[in-house]
Protein backbone atom coordinates (compact mmCIF):
# COMPACT_ATOMS: atom_id res chain seq x y z
CA UNK A 1 0.00 0.00 0.00
CA UNK A 2 1.13 3.76 -0.85
CA UNK A 3 0.46 6.29 1.93
CA UNK A 4 -1.24 9.67 0.91
CA UNK A 5 -1.23 12.61 2.60
CA UNK A 6 -2.73 16.26 1.91
CA UNK A 7 0.66 19.07 1.69
CA UNK A 8 0.16 22.25 0.57
CA UNK A 9 -2.85 21.70 -1.56
CA UNK A 10 -1.18 18.87 -3.57
CA UNK A 11 -2.08 15.13 -2.62
CA UNK A 12 1.34 13.90 -2.19
CA UNK A 13 2.61 10.16 -2.38
CA UNK A 14 5.70 8.81 -0.33
CA UNK A 15 7.85 6.27 -2.17
CA UNK A 16 10.86 4.63 -1.68
CA UNK A 17 13.51 5.38 -4.28
CA UNK A 18 12.12 7.08 -7.51
CA UNK A 19 9.08 5.40 -7.66
CA UNK A 20 8.26 6.64 -10.46
CA UNK A 21 8.50 3.75 -12.85
CA UNK A 22 5.04 2.45 -11.78
CA UNK A 23 1.98 3.40 -14.25
CA UNK A 24 -1.06 3.04 -11.84
CA UNK A 25 -1.78 2.47 -8.21
CA UNK A 26 -4.37 1.70 -6.17
CA UNK A 27 -6.44 4.07 -3.44
CA UNK A 28 -9.69 2.85 -1.17
CA UNK A 29 -12.05 5.53 -1.71
CA UNK A 30 -15.16 6.01 0.37
CA UNK A 31 -17.84 7.80 -0.75
CA UNK A 32 -18.64 9.68 -4.37
CA UNK A 33 -15.41 11.28 -4.79
CA UNK A 34 -13.29 12.51 -7.44
CA UNK A 35 -9.84 13.24 -7.34
CA UNK A 36 -6.73 15.12 -9.61
CA UNK A 37 -3.47 15.37 -8.07
CA UNK A 38 0.26 16.15 -8.38
CA UNK A 39 1.74 12.38 -7.05
CA UNK A 40 5.15 13.64 -6.08
CA UNK A 41 8.30 11.40 -6.06
CA UNK A 42 10.92 11.05 -3.87
CA UNK A 43 12.91 13.50 -6.07
CA UNK A 44 11.21 16.98 -5.84
CA UNK A 45 11.70 18.13 -9.20
CA UNK A 46 9.61 15.00 -10.48
CA UNK A 47 5.82 15.16 -10.27
CA UNK A 48 3.32 13.13 -12.32
CA UNK A 49 -0.13 14.15 -12.68
CA UNK A 50 -3.11 11.82 -11.53
CA UNK A 51 -6.63 11.09 -11.43
CA UNK A 52 -8.78 9.28 -9.91
CA UNK A 53 -12.90 8.86 -9.88
CA UNK A 54 -15.14 6.16 -8.25
CA UNK A 55 -17.65 5.32 -5.67
CA UNK A 56 -16.43 3.97 -2.48
CA UNK A 57 -14.37 1.09 -4.48
CA UNK A 58 -11.13 1.04 -5.33
CA UNK A 59 -10.17 3.11 -7.63
CA UNK A 60 -6.77 3.37 -9.96
CA UNK A 61 -5.08 6.53 -10.40
CA UNK A 62 -3.87 7.01 -13.23
CA UNK A 63 -0.73 8.95 -14.14
CA UNK A 64 -0.41 11.22 -16.83
CA UNK A 65 1.94 13.83 -17.23
CA UNK A 66 5.38 14.06 -15.92
CA UNK A 67 6.11 17.24 -15.06
CA UNK A 68 10.23 18.69 -13.88
CA UNK A 69 9.73 21.14 -11.16
CA UNK A 70 11.79 22.70 -8.54
CA UNK A 71 11.22 22.28 -4.96
CA UNK A 72 8.42 23.98 -3.75
CA UNK A 73 9.43 27.56 -1.82
CA UNK A 74 7.67 28.11 1.56
CA UNK A 75 6.33 31.48 1.87
CA UNK A 76 5.82 33.68 5.00
CA UNK A 77 2.51 34.40 6.23
CA UNK A 78 2.59 38.22 5.35
CA UNK A 79 3.83 37.51 1.35
CA UNK A 80 -0.09 38.18 0.59
CA UNK A 81 -0.71 41.38 2.25
CA UNK A 82 2.62 42.47 0.64
CA UNK A 83 1.29 41.68 -3.23
CA UNK A 84 -1.93 43.28 -2.28
CA UNK A 85 -0.32 46.18 -1.39
CA UNK A 86 2.47 46.06 -4.31
CA UNK A 87 -0.54 45.62 -6.62
CA UNK A 88 -2.14 48.90 -5.52
CA UNK A 89 0.70 51.00 -5.63
CA UNK A 90 1.32 49.83 -9.35
CA UNK A 91 -1.85 51.06 -9.92
CA UNK A 92 -1.83 53.99 -8.44
CA UNK A 93 1.18 54.89 -10.13
CA UNK A 94 -0.36 53.68 -13.34
CA UNK A 95 -2.72 56.08 -13.42
CA UNK A 96 -0.61 58.91 -12.75
CA UNK A 97 1.36 58.21 -15.54
CA UNK A 98 -1.72 58.02 -17.56
CA UNK A 99 -3.12 61.24 -16.40
CA UNK A 100 0.26 63.01 -17.11
CA UNK A 101 -0.10 62.12 -21.20
CA UNK A 102 -3.42 63.30 -22.05
CA UNK A 103 -2.77 63.39 -25.76
CA UNK A 104 -3.36 60.26 -26.48
CA UNK A 105 -6.18 59.93 -29.10
CA UNK A 106 -9.16 57.59 -29.02
CA UNK A 107 -8.75 57.43 -32.76
CA UNK A 108 -5.79 55.30 -32.33
CA UNK A 109 -7.63 52.75 -30.36
CA UNK A 110 -10.11 50.17 -32.05
CA UNK A 111 -12.86 50.45 -30.14
CA UNK A 112 -16.52 49.67 -31.11
CA UNK A 113 -19.01 51.97 -30.73
CA UNK A 114 -21.09 50.15 -28.86
CA UNK A 115 -18.14 50.89 -25.99
CA UNK A 116 -18.81 54.49 -26.59
CA UNK A 117 -22.22 54.83 -28.32
CA UNK A 118 -22.13 58.53 -27.10
CA UNK A 119 -18.97 59.58 -28.65
CA UNK A 120 -18.35 60.11 -32.63
CA UNK A 121 -14.77 59.47 -32.75
CA UNK A 122 -14.26 60.61 -36.02
CA UNK A 123 -14.83 64.65 -35.26
CA UNK A 124 -11.97 64.25 -32.38
CA UNK A 125 -9.43 65.92 -33.83
CA UNK A 126 -5.61 64.55 -33.67
CA UNK A 127 -3.72 66.67 -31.47
CA UNK A 128 -0.16 64.92 -31.96
CA UNK A 129 1.22 67.89 -33.50
CA UNK A 130 1.00 70.05 -29.99
CA UNK A 131 2.94 67.63 -27.97
CA UNK A 132 6.36 68.97 -28.35
CA UNK A 133 5.20 72.36 -26.99
CA UNK A 134 3.25 70.93 -24.21
CA UNK A 135 6.22 69.48 -22.91
CA UNK A 136 8.48 72.36 -23.02
CA UNK A 137 5.54 74.08 -21.57
CA UNK A 138 5.76 71.68 -18.73
CA UNK A 139 9.41 72.14 -17.98
CA UNK A 140 9.11 75.71 -18.11
CA UNK A 141 6.95 76.42 -14.75
CA UNK A 142 4.02 75.58 -12.63
CA UNK A 143 2.27 78.30 -14.21
CA UNK A 144 2.64 77.20 -17.44
CA UNK A 145 2.11 73.49 -16.32
CA UNK A 146 -1.36 73.76 -15.55
CA UNK A 147 -2.71 76.52 -18.30
CA UNK A 148 -1.08 73.67 -20.49
CA UNK A 149 -2.83 71.21 -18.91
CA UNK A 150 -6.40 72.90 -19.03
CA UNK A 151 -5.57 73.32 -22.67
CA UNK A 152 -5.11 69.46 -23.15
CA UNK A 153 -7.54 68.60 -21.22
CA UNK A 154 -10.38 71.28 -22.96
CA UNK A 155 -8.67 69.59 -26.60
CA UNK A 156 -8.86 66.01 -25.95
CA UNK A 157 -12.23 66.36 -24.03
CA UNK A 158 -14.06 63.55 -26.18
CA UNK A 159 -17.73 64.91 -25.05
CA UNK A 160 -16.80 67.81 -27.51
CA UNK A 161 -16.66 67.87 -31.79
CA UNK A 162 -13.51 68.82 -33.81
CA UNK A 163 -14.50 68.49 -37.37
CA UNK A 164 -11.30 69.36 -39.90
CA UNK A 165 -13.53 69.20 -42.86
CA UNK A 166 -16.16 71.45 -41.73
CA UNK A 167 -15.47 75.61 -43.11
CA UNK A 168 -12.89 77.41 -41.00
CA UNK A 169 -14.72 78.10 -37.75
CA UNK A 170 -16.96 75.57 -37.82
CA UNK A 171 -15.02 72.77 -36.95
CA UNK A 172 -16.71 72.43 -33.16
CA UNK A 173 -19.92 71.41 -35.00
CA UNK A 174 -21.13 68.16 -36.35
CA UNK A 175 -20.86 67.92 -40.07
CA UNK A 176 -24.65 66.82 -40.11
CA UNK A 177 -25.78 70.13 -39.12
CA UNK A 178 -23.44 72.27 -41.24
CA UNK A 179 -24.55 74.81 -44.02
CA UNK A 180 -21.63 75.74 -45.63
CA UNK A 181 -23.75 77.49 -48.79
CA UNK A 182 -26.99 79.49 -48.82
CA UNK A 183 -29.05 80.90 -51.53
CA UNK A 184 -31.75 83.49 -52.92
CA UNK A 185 -34.98 81.44 -52.57
CA UNK A 186 -37.56 83.73 -50.80
CA UNK A 187 -38.65 81.39 -47.65
CA UNK A 188 -42.67 81.58 -45.97
CA UNK A 189 -43.12 82.76 -42.71
CA UNK A 190 -45.66 80.20 -41.62
CA UNK A 191 -46.31 76.27 -42.93
CA UNK A 192 -43.59 72.96 -43.25
CA UNK A 193 -40.30 74.35 -44.47
CA UNK A 194 -40.20 71.33 -47.16
CA UNK A 195 -43.26 73.07 -48.35
CA UNK A 196 -41.94 76.82 -49.21
CA UNK A 197 -40.41 76.20 -52.69
CA UNK A 198 -42.53 74.45 -55.35
CA UNK A 199 -39.56 74.73 -57.59
CA UNK A 200 -35.53 75.63 -57.40
CA UNK A 201 -34.17 78.15 -59.93
CA UNK A 202 -31.29 76.91 -61.44
CA UNK A 203 -29.48 79.90 -62.48
CA UNK A 204 -28.95 83.50 -61.35
CA UNK A 205 -29.56 86.75 -63.30
CA UNK A 206 -28.53 90.14 -62.02
CA UNK A 207 -29.05 93.50 -63.28
CA UNK A 208 -27.59 96.81 -61.60
CA UNK A 209 -30.57 98.98 -62.32
CA UNK A 210 -31.67 102.71 -61.92
CA UNK A 211 -35.23 103.26 -62.70
CA UNK A 212 -35.64 104.96 -65.44
CA UNK A 213 -34.15 101.99 -67.31
CA UNK A 214 -37.08 99.95 -65.94
CA UNK A 215 -38.87 99.15 -69.61
CA UNK A 216 -35.72 97.86 -71.24
CA UNK A 217 -34.82 95.97 -67.85
CA UNK A 218 -38.19 94.51 -68.39
CA UNK A 219 -37.89 93.48 -71.91
CA UNK A 220 -34.71 91.74 -70.57
CA UNK A 221 -36.42 89.71 -67.46
CA UNK A 222 -38.98 88.19 -70.16
CA UNK A 223 -36.26 86.69 -71.92
CA UNK A 224 -35.10 84.65 -68.75
CA UNK A 225 -37.55 81.90 -68.08
CA UNK A 226 -38.80 80.79 -64.21
CA UNK A 227 -35.69 78.99 -63.76
CA UNK A 228 -33.68 81.88 -63.12
CA UNK A 229 -33.83 84.10 -60.01
CA UNK A 230 -33.87 87.62 -60.95
CA UNK A 231 -31.95 90.19 -58.64
CA UNK A 232 -31.77 93.44 -59.31
CA UNK A 233 -28.98 95.91 -57.54
CA UNK A 234 -30.33 99.62 -57.21
CA UNK A 235 -28.38 102.27 -57.65
CA UNK A 236 -30.68 105.04 -57.37
CA UNK A 237 -32.22 104.01 -53.95
CA UNK A 238 -35.80 103.50 -55.79
CA UNK A 239 -37.30 100.28 -55.26
CA UNK A 240 -41.10 99.76 -54.65
CA UNK A 241 -41.66 101.81 -57.59
CA UNK A 242 -41.01 98.44 -59.61
CA UNK A 243 -44.00 96.31 -58.50
CA UNK A 244 -45.24 98.10 -61.44
CA UNK A 245 -43.96 94.84 -62.71
CA UNK A 246 -45.60 91.65 -61.90
CA UNK A 247 -42.24 90.11 -61.98
CA UNK A 248 -40.62 92.61 -59.58
CA UNK A 249 -42.48 90.92 -56.33
CA UNK A 250 -40.61 87.93 -57.11
CA UNK A 251 -37.38 89.37 -57.50
CA UNK A 252 -34.83 89.91 -55.00
CA UNK A 253 -34.02 93.49 -54.46
CA UNK A 254 -30.78 95.14 -53.42
CA UNK A 255 -30.45 98.73 -52.78
CA UNK A 256 -27.18 100.65 -52.33
CA UNK A 257 -27.07 104.06 -53.17
CA UNK A 258 -24.14 104.95 -56.44
CA UNK A 259 -22.29 101.85 -56.50
CA UNK A 260 -21.69 99.87 -59.69
CA UNK A 261 -22.54 95.84 -60.39
CA UNK A 262 -19.13 95.08 -59.39
CA UNK A 263 -19.42 96.81 -55.72
CA UNK A 264 -22.40 94.51 -55.51
CA UNK A 265 -21.14 91.57 -56.86
CA UNK A 266 -18.40 91.14 -54.03
CA UNK A 267 -20.43 91.93 -51.27
CA UNK A 268 -23.54 89.82 -52.50
CA UNK A 269 -22.35 87.22 -54.55
CA UNK A 270 -20.31 85.54 -52.73
CA UNK A 271 -19.57 81.64 -54.00
CA UNK A 272 -21.10 80.52 -50.78
CA UNK A 273 -24.36 82.46 -51.75
CA UNK A 274 -24.60 81.57 -55.47
CA UNK A 275 -23.78 78.12 -55.11
CA UNK A 276 -27.20 76.39 -56.19
CA UNK A 277 -26.62 77.85 -59.32
CA UNK A 278 -25.80 76.57 -62.20
CA UNK A 279 -24.33 79.68 -64.49
CA UNK A 280 -24.57 83.49 -62.99
CA UNK A 281 -25.55 86.29 -65.51
CA UNK A 282 -24.09 89.66 -64.07
CA UNK A 283 -24.99 92.10 -66.62
CA UNK A 284 -25.75 95.66 -67.48
CA UNK A 285 -29.10 97.92 -67.74
CA UNK A 286 -28.51 98.78 -71.28
CA UNK A 287 -28.68 95.93 -73.49
CA UNK A 288 -31.04 95.01 -76.38
CA UNK A 289 -32.24 91.19 -76.05
CA UNK A 290 -34.46 90.96 -79.16
CA UNK A 291 -32.77 88.24 -80.27
CA UNK A 292 -31.63 86.74 -77.26
CA UNK A 293 -33.37 83.45 -75.51
CA UNK A 294 -31.59 82.36 -72.29
CA UNK A 295 -32.84 79.00 -71.97
CA UNK A 296 -31.06 78.19 -75.39
CA UNK A 297 -27.80 80.51 -74.26
CA UNK A 298 -27.65 78.06 -71.86
CA UNK A 299 -28.20 74.51 -73.86
CA UNK A 300 -25.25 76.19 -76.36
CA UNK A 301 -23.11 76.84 -73.22
CA UNK A 302 -23.04 73.86 -72.41
CA UNK A 303 -22.73 72.32 -75.74
CA UNK A 304 -18.91 73.74 -76.28
CA UNK A 305 -18.48 73.57 -72.31
CA UNK A 306 -18.15 77.49 -71.98
CA UNK A 307 -17.08 78.44 -68.16
CA UNK A 308 -17.17 82.13 -69.07
CA UNK A 309 -19.54 83.15 -72.30
CA UNK A 310 -21.20 86.30 -73.34
CA UNK A 311 -23.62 86.69 -76.41
CA UNK A 312 -22.68 88.10 -79.03
CA UNK A 313 -22.71 92.00 -79.89
CA UNK A 314 -24.22 93.33 -82.57
CA UNK A 315 -21.48 94.04 -85.46
CA UNK A 316 -22.93 96.96 -86.78
CA UNK A 317 -23.07 98.78 -83.64
CA UNK A 318 -19.79 100.73 -82.63
CA UNK A 319 -17.24 97.99 -81.11
CA UNK A 320 -14.23 98.02 -78.90
CA UNK A 321 -12.73 94.24 -79.28
CA UNK A 322 -13.47 92.00 -82.26
CA UNK A 323 -13.47 88.86 -79.90
CA UNK A 324 -16.98 89.74 -79.07
CA UNK A 325 -18.19 90.89 -82.62
CA UNK A 326 -21.54 88.38 -83.56
CA UNK A 327 -20.58 86.47 -86.73
CA UNK A 328 -23.28 84.79 -88.49
CA UNK A 329 -22.02 81.60 -89.81
CA UNK A 330 -21.43 79.69 -86.17
CA UNK A 331 -22.98 79.01 -82.61
CA UNK A 332 -20.32 79.91 -80.79
CA UNK A 333 -16.81 81.30 -81.42
CA UNK A 334 -13.47 81.23 -79.67
CA UNK A 335 -11.03 83.01 -80.75
CA UNK A 336 -10.53 85.87 -83.65
CA UNK A 337 -7.71 88.23 -85.13
CA UNK A 338 -7.15 91.68 -84.38
CA UNK A 339 -4.88 94.71 -85.12
CA UNK A 340 -1.37 93.97 -85.68
CA UNK A 341 0.55 94.13 -82.25
CA UNK A 342 -2.47 93.87 -80.05
CA UNK A 343 -2.16 90.19 -79.39
CA UNK A 344 1.39 88.87 -78.17
CA UNK A 345 -0.34 85.21 -78.62
CA UNK A 346 -2.79 83.99 -80.28
CA UNK A 347 -4.42 82.05 -77.72
CA UNK A 348 -4.68 84.93 -75.21
CA UNK A 349 -6.49 88.18 -74.97
CA UNK A 350 -8.34 89.96 -76.66
CA UNK A 351 -7.68 87.63 -79.62
CA UNK A 352 -8.96 84.51 -77.39
CA UNK A 353 -9.87 83.83 -74.29
CA UNK A 354 -11.47 87.36 -73.74
CA UNK A 355 -15.19 88.68 -73.11
CA UNK A 356 -15.91 92.23 -71.97
CA UNK A 357 -17.59 92.97 -68.48
CA UNK A 358 -21.23 94.20 -69.70
CA UNK A 359 -22.89 91.01 -70.43
CA UNK A 360 -20.69 88.16 -68.70
CA UNK A 361 -21.80 84.67 -67.84
CA UNK A 362 -20.19 82.56 -65.22
CA UNK A 363 -20.30 79.18 -64.40
CA UNK A 364 -20.30 77.82 -60.87
CA UNK A 365 -16.91 77.03 -60.63
CA UNK A 366 -15.56 80.18 -62.53
CA UNK A 367 -17.70 82.50 -60.62
CA UNK A 368 -15.88 80.88 -57.06
CA UNK A 369 -12.34 82.02 -58.55
CA UNK A 370 -13.39 85.16 -60.16
CA UNK A 371 -15.04 86.56 -56.92
CA UNK A 372 -11.72 86.06 -55.27
CA UNK A 373 -10.02 88.25 -58.09
CA UNK A 374 -12.13 91.05 -57.58
CA UNK A 375 -10.56 93.86 -55.76
CA UNK A 376 -12.77 95.71 -53.04
CA UNK A 377 -11.90 99.22 -54.46
CA UNK A 378 -13.05 97.95 -57.97
CA UNK A 379 -15.31 99.99 -59.60
CA UNK A 380 -16.43 99.54 -62.99
CA UNK A 381 -14.44 96.34 -63.80
CA UNK A 382 -12.35 97.95 -66.60
CA UNK A 383 -9.53 95.74 -67.04
CA UNK A 384 -10.62 92.59 -65.46
CA UNK A 385 -12.15 91.25 -68.62
CA UNK A 386 -8.44 90.59 -69.82
CA UNK A 387 -7.56 88.61 -66.34
CA UNK A 388 -10.69 86.29 -66.13
CA UNK A 389 -8.74 83.52 -68.11
CA UNK A 390 -6.66 83.20 -64.64
CA UNK A 391 -9.32 81.17 -63.65
CA UNK A 392 -10.08 78.39 -66.08
CA UNK A 393 -7.67 76.39 -67.78
CA UNK A 394 -7.32 75.91 -70.93
CA UNK A 395 -9.09 79.55 -71.00
CA UNK A 396 -8.73 79.83 -74.94
CA UNK A 397 -11.24 76.81 -75.09
CA UNK A 398 -13.57 77.85 -71.92
CA UNK A 399 -13.75 81.56 -73.03
CA UNK A 400 -15.57 81.94 -75.32
CA UNK A 401 -18.84 84.64 -77.35
CA UNK A 402 -21.91 82.57 -78.17
CA UNK A 403 -23.10 84.05 -81.91
CA UNK A 404 -26.15 82.61 -82.26
CA UNK A 405 -27.39 84.16 -79.39
CA UNK A 406 -26.73 87.82 -79.35
CA UNK A 407 -27.52 91.31 -78.04
CA UNK A 408 -26.97 94.69 -78.69
CA UNK A 409 -25.24 97.38 -76.46
CA UNK A 410 -27.14 100.44 -76.40
CA UNK A 411 -24.28 102.26 -74.60
CA UNK A 412 -26.39 103.84 -72.22
CA UNK A 413 -23.79 105.04 -69.58
CA UNK A 414 -24.70 103.51 -66.17
CA UNK A 415 -25.09 105.28 -63.03
CA UNK A 416 -25.20 108.24 -65.56
CA UNK A 417 -26.92 110.82 -63.11
CA UNK A 418 -25.22 109.36 -60.18
CA UNK A 419 -21.54 110.89 -60.71
CA UNK A 420 -20.42 114.42 -59.85
CA UNK A 421 -19.70 116.85 -62.66
CA UNK A 422 -15.95 117.93 -63.04
CA UNK A 423 -14.98 121.00 -64.68
CA UNK A 424 -18.31 121.90 -66.38
CA UNK A 425 -18.59 118.29 -67.69
CA UNK A 426 -21.77 116.11 -67.27
CA UNK A 427 -21.86 113.84 -64.17
CA UNK A 428 -21.53 110.91 -66.17
CA UNK A 429 -18.48 112.01 -67.87
CA UNK A 430 -16.88 113.37 -64.63
CA UNK A 431 -17.89 110.04 -62.94
CA UNK A 432 -15.72 108.09 -65.98
CA UNK A 433 -12.86 110.80 -65.22
CA UNK A 434 -12.49 110.14 -61.32
CA UNK A 435 -12.92 105.87 -62.48
CA UNK A 436 -10.05 106.37 -64.94
CA UNK A 437 -7.78 107.97 -62.24
CA UNK A 438 -8.06 105.11 -60.19
CA UNK A 439 -4.41 103.68 -59.59
CA UNK A 440 -5.56 100.18 -58.72
CA UNK A 441 -8.69 99.91 -61.45
CA UNK A 442 -5.82 98.40 -64.38
CA UNK A 443 -3.53 96.73 -61.71
CA UNK A 444 -4.49 93.19 -62.64
CA UNK A 445 -3.71 93.34 -66.41
CA UNK A 446 -0.29 95.14 -65.87
CA UNK A 447 0.47 92.55 -63.06
CA UNK A 448 -0.56 90.08 -66.14
CA UNK A 449 1.94 91.53 -68.82
CA UNK A 450 4.81 92.11 -66.58
CA UNK A 451 4.52 88.52 -65.37
CA UNK A 452 4.67 87.65 -69.24
CA UNK A 453 7.58 89.09 -69.92
CA UNK A 454 9.33 87.93 -67.11
CA UNK A 455 8.38 84.45 -68.39
CA UNK A 456 9.51 85.31 -72.01
CA UNK A 457 12.93 86.92 -71.00
CA UNK A 458 13.06 83.75 -68.16
CA UNK A 459 12.94 81.40 -71.57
Amino acid sequence: MYNFKWARGYLARELPGQGFEHESLNLIVKGWASYEAFVVTSQPSIVRRASCFGFEFACTIHIHELYFLSPPVSRKPNESMRLIVTTFVGVVFGFFIGVSFPTLSLTKLNITTSLLPTIDLSYIEDKRSELPTQINSWSSSTTSNRSSSNQDQRLNDTTKIWAPSNPKGAERLPPGIVEAASDFYPRRLWGKPSEDLTTKPNYLVTFTVGYDQRNNIDACVKKFSGNFTILLFHYDGRTTEWDEFEWSKRAIHVSVRKQTKWWYAKRFLHPDIVAPYDYIFIWDEDLGVEHFNAEEYIKLVRKHGLEISQPGLEPNKGLTWQMTKRRGDREVHKETREKPGWCTDPHLPPCAAFVEIMAPVFSRDAWRCVWHMIQNDLVHGWGLDFALRKCVEPAHEKIGVVDSQWIVHQTVPSLGSQGESHNGKAPWQGKKLTSDNRGSIRQIPRLIRENNSRKRKEK
